[in-house]
Formats: C-alpha cells, sequence, structure tokens
C-alpha cells in the first residue's frame, strides 16, 4: 500500500469519526489533550517555558539585550519573534530556509502579543531615541503533534511572564527586575473536519481538515487576533460558536500559562 492511499483511507476514517462527533484518540469535538505549561525550561535564557499539548512540544526562550529604538517609535523597545522548526521534530520539516509554516507561527504569535498589548514597549525605552530594550522570544518546536500554534504562544506567555529584565548586566540599573506583563492573549485553533468542528487538532487531523481558524482572546473577553489557514470555508455562524468556545478555553489556558492551578 502507497502512502498516499494509507492517507487517503486514514482522513476517510477521521471524516466518518468526525461525523459522528468522534475522534480518533477519544476525544470529545471540544476537548484538548492534556496542557502543560513549565517555567524555567532553559537556565541560560532571561525567560524560558516548554509547554506540552498531548505530545506536541514548544520551547520558548526569552532574551532581552540593550539595543536602540526604532526611529518611527523612538519612546519604544522593540519586540522580535521567530520561530524554528526543529527537523526532528516532524519528517514534514527540513533543514534550510525558514520554512512557511514556521513564518506563520511567528507571525501569528507574534500578532496576538502585540494586539492585546502583553508588553508594554513603552516601558522598555531607557533613553528615548537612543537606548531601549530589545525583547528576542524564540520559539523552538522539537515533537509535532498538531497543533502548534497554540503551543506555541502558550510558551511565549510562560516564558514572558517569569522573565528577568537584565538591567544590572548591562548596566542600567543596580539590580535586575521582572518584566512587566499586561495581559495574557492565548490562542485556541479548531478545524473544520467535513461538517464537524473540533479543538486542539492532532497531526492526522490537520492533514485532514478542510480548514484552520485560530482565535485569540484576551482575559477581559476580546478577541485580540484571528488567522485563518488551509483551504476551507467558515460561515458566520461557524465563526461565532468558535469565538465562544475559545472564550470558554481561555481562562483554563492563562491559567497554565501563568503557572498557577486552572
Amino acid at each position: 500500500m502507497t502512502d498516499e492511499v494509507a492517507a487517503e483511507i486514514l482522513t476517510t476514517h477521521i471524516l466518518d469519526l468526525a461525523r459522528s462527533g468522534r475522534r480518533l484518540d477519544g476525544r470529545g469535538t471540544d476537548d484538548y489533550r492534556e496542557v502543560k505549561v513549565e517555567p524555567g525550561f532553559v537556565a541560560t535564557a532571561d525567560g524560558s517555558a516548554l509547554t506540552t499539548i498531548g505530545t506536541t512540544k514548544v520551547v520558548c526562550g526569552v532574551k532581552l539585550e540593550s539595543g536602540k529604538p526604532f526611529p518611527d517609535t523612538p519612546n519604544a523597545g522593540v519586540l522580535t519573534t521567530n520561530a524554528e522548526l526543529v527537523p526532528l521534530s516532524s519528517p514534514t520539516f527540513e533543514p534550510g530556509p525558514p520554512h512557511p509554516r514556521a513564518i506563520e507561527v511567528s507571525r501569528v504569535v507574534d500578532r496576538a502579543i502585540r494586539a492585546a498589548e502583553t508588553i508594554d514597549l513603552t516601558r522598555l525605552c531607557v533613553t528615548p531615541g537612543e537606548k531601549s530594550w530589545v525583547c528576542y522570544v524564540d520559539l523552538h518546536v522539537i515533537d509535532h503533534s498538531g497543533n502548534i500554534i497554540d503551543a506555541a504562544l502558550l510558551a511565549a506567555l510562560g516564558a514572558l511572564t517569569h522573565a528577568t529584565v537584565p538591567a544590572k548586566r548591562f548596566g542600567v540599573r543596580d539590580a535586575d527586575y521582572p518584566l512587566e506583563v499586561q495581559h495574557l492573549p492565548v490562542e485556541c485553533t479548531f478545524v473544520r473536519l467535513g461538517d464537524t468542528i473540533v479543538v486542539d487538532p492532532s497531526f492526522d487531523e490537520e492533514q485532514a481538515a478542510q480548514g484552520r481558524l485560530t482565535v485569540a482572546t484576551d482575559e477581559l473577553g476580546n478577541v485580540v487576533a484571528m488567522q485563518k489557514g488551509l483551504i476551507g470555508a467558515f460561515s458566520p455562524e461557524d465563526i461565532t460558536s468558535i469565538v465562544d468556545r475559545a472564550l470558554r478555553h481561555g481562562e483554563r489556558l492563562r491559567a497554565l500559562a501563568r503557572g498557577s492551578a486552572p
């Protein structure tokens, strides 16, 4: 049996299960796999976290360095988000230039952080027009079993909420201090499997999906960002239902990012 035929059989099976409200791993349509956020995973970073969703694993490291603000924002610090898909994490990733999926993950995570104003970048300004903090958010997907976007943002939040500004090392202050985090956006990803929409898709479900929608919400109940992926459409009623479901999942996921009990 060729790989193409096996993939087609698996897709048909996944769609048949979804039609009756079931999934390959036994979850319901609105169930996440087990989610864990472990802060302090990388000792050499100013902030770090490992997020696990099922067997999907994403590590985030935050580094803060002294730099210069952009000319068009002289009173603000700089935020840079980058995602790397480690080839060993999935047979679909290869060494070389940035994978389109890596670019998408970094942009979607960066958009949620900026739109929710997770960090007040003006607080990262040291001397207007001359000196500011540059905050690097580096994401590494080390095991891809589906839904890396949600895992990536949770890892970024876990790292940022436990990050320390190395002010003493760079001679800015006499002592280091915690990075101030204002808001905690979380992303919930849904895929369409036939007429059924499920949350937290596994790798196989992503391959079988006819559309993907990621919704980022904050603790105030605001929708701060969305990302549509794959080929396929969602009706206005679908989107309304997805947003409601994302809001319900949000508080538990935020509690995990903060390191507190959900």
